[in-house]
């Protein structure tokens, strides 16, 4: 594109420019304008990418991926049914759950909790819950002869109740079927005792407002025989497919089911995410826009004093395209190190992001994410080269578009005009 005059051309002015000072000021402006752009979006993008893999490794190894729900009638011989989902090649595993809404009492305390009645092993296979108890043993949760009223509790509904591992605690949960009679409306609800066999710790308003039961307990609650379940929770490969993947489990299954999936419950999180990605991205392009249209100014200037150059050059026989590359050329330097110098400095940051942020939070004593609000407490970090190839051919593309109309005004300068002011 660019032949050896018009690149001879344009790195000669280019450091010319550098003997202007007020010139080298704009020129460096836009330089670093660029090059702050490109580092601010690829940290940016980093940083969305990261939430997006705490979203799908973290939260959703505890949230249900599928639910298939029991419309009318319970699902009966769940057992059987396990075994044919997990035929489905995007099912990775299936265990059988049963939801209710109850009330945790302990003293004069009081809290409202979901309540899952789950089978302790099979669960372990579509969640890693496991992975978070700090108290106890999740697989204490099995209903044995001399343990069969037990329950496993977040850290936030344990501090609000005051109770440890250990501690009896009364489980309080409505009548089965209580909203389709009215006289059962208003009936005492049923209790148990329960005892605290283990406490998770998860982060955000899990911890607050989620406890397990046995699946022998939540069906007998519930008026259930022992095959039968209210759902049929599943956890799928792709996470981001898990509405086709529910659909097509749903079409094949022998009942008659309600399809939920975790965009329903959790998706908000999902689109949050991607609606800060976006702003974000078209916030820092027009950042660099506005630093790329810095080059304008500085060609302009530069086409100013090299009227007497250029006029020179087309006398001499130069071409109208040689002196247009000459002064593009000139203007990509400026896109071309602000590209590069925001690509280095944002892979280095977008790398070491979340170590710097806990770096701050420690100078400064403040907590930038509480696991209390958000389900973690550090600001994650995943670094795709595809970002990095598109913001920095982005800032190179608009640099080149800055280019053109000052470099189109450098070829319609007339050498005899020009040539008679001198």
């Amino acid at each position: 594109m660019f032949k050896p005059l018009s690149i001879f051309l344009g790195w000669r002015y280019v450091r010319s420019r550098h003997g202007n000072g007020f010139s080298a000021f704009i020129s460096a402006s836009s330089t670093l304008g660029i090059a702050l752009g490109v580092t601010v979006l690829i940290i940016v993008l980093s940083a969305m990418n990261g939430f997006e893999r705490e979203l799908s490794q973290k939260l959703l190894s505890i949230v249900p991926h599928v639910e298939l729900v029991s419309v009318n009638e319970p699902i009966r011989n769940w057992r059987q049914s396990i075994k044919k989902v997990q035929h489905e090649q995007a099912v990775l595993a299936a265990a059988p759950v049963i939801k209710m809404t109850g009330m945790l009492q302990h003293g004069l305390q009081l809290k409202a909790v979901e309540v899952r009645g789950v089978d302790a092993e099979l669960e372990m296979q579509v969640s890693s819950i496991d992975d978070y108890i700090i108290a106890g043993k999740w697989l204490g949760l099995r209903v044995t002869d001399h343990n069969s009223n037990s329950i496993i509790i977040g850290s936030g509904v344990a501090k609000k109740l005051s109770v440890q591992l250990g501690d009896k605690i009364q489980l309080l949960l409505p009548p089965p079927q209580a909203g389709n009679d009215i006289k059962q409306v208003f009936s005492s609800p049923i209790t148990r005792q329960v005892e605290v066999v283990a406490i998770f710790k998860f982060g955000g308003t899990i911890d607050e407002t989620l406890a397990y039961i046995p699946l022998a307990l939540a069906s007998d609650v519930m008026g259930y025989a022992s095959n039968e379940t209210q759902s049929i929770r599943l956890k799928v490969a792709d996470v981001f497919a898990a509405p086709k993947i529910a659909r097509q489990v749903a079409y094949n299954f022998d009942h008659y089911v309600y399809i939920n999936n975790w965009t329903r419950s959790q998706g908000h999180l999902f689109n949050d995410i991607q609606l800060v990605r976006m702003v974000m991205f078209i916030v820092m392009v027009l950042v660099i826009a506005v630093a790329s249209f810095n080059i304008v100014s500085t060609l302009i200037m530069a086409v100013n004093e090299k009227q007497g150059d250029i006029a020179i050059l087309k006398t001499m026989g130069a071409s109208s395209q040689t002196i247009m590359l000459a002064f593009i050329f000139q203007g990509l330097v400026n896109g071309v190190v602000g590209s590069l110098l925001g690509a280095l400095c944002g892979v280095y940051f977008a790398l070491n992001l979340t170590d710097i942020m806990s770096g701050l939070e420690q100078l400064l004593g403040v907590t930038f994410l509480s696991g209390d609000v958000y389900f973690i407490n550090y600001l994650p970090s995943v670094l795709h080269a595809s970002d990095v190839y598109a913001t920095v051919i982005t800032a190179l593309i608009m640099s080149l578009l800055a280019t053109v109309y000052p470099a189109w005004r450098a070829t319609k300068i007339e050498p005899a005009q020009v040539l008679g002011q001198l």
